[in-house]
């Protein structure tokens, strides 16, 4: 039912659904965020993720390139566990 619901918002949205890829990596990222830096801007890193893959997407990059791109670089910015947060 998620997955549909989610593609359905994706329609209304008039952008591609997330790949079963995207999503457990979306998941993943936004898991080690609320654990690894502050839970409340696990959303925000996410809605960020989006925006930076739209942003390189629309440069002319592929999509599922600058998705990982993006994905790289917020991980980069998590702690190691141990680390103090920088937020």
């Amino acid at each position: 039912m998620t997955d549909r619901w989610l593609d359905r918002l994706a329609e209304a949205l008039g952008v591609e659904p997330l790949t079963p890829e995207e999503t457990g990596e979306i998941l993943r990222v936004s898991r080690d965020v609320a654990h690894g830096v502050e839970r409340r801007y696990a959303p925000l890193a996410s809605f960020l993720l989006g925006a930076a893959t739209e942003r390189a997407s629309r440069a002319g990059g592929p999509p599922d390139e600058a998705f990982r791109v993006a994905v790289g670089r917020l991980r980069e910015l998590i702690p190691a566990s141990g680390d103090e947060p920088s937020a």
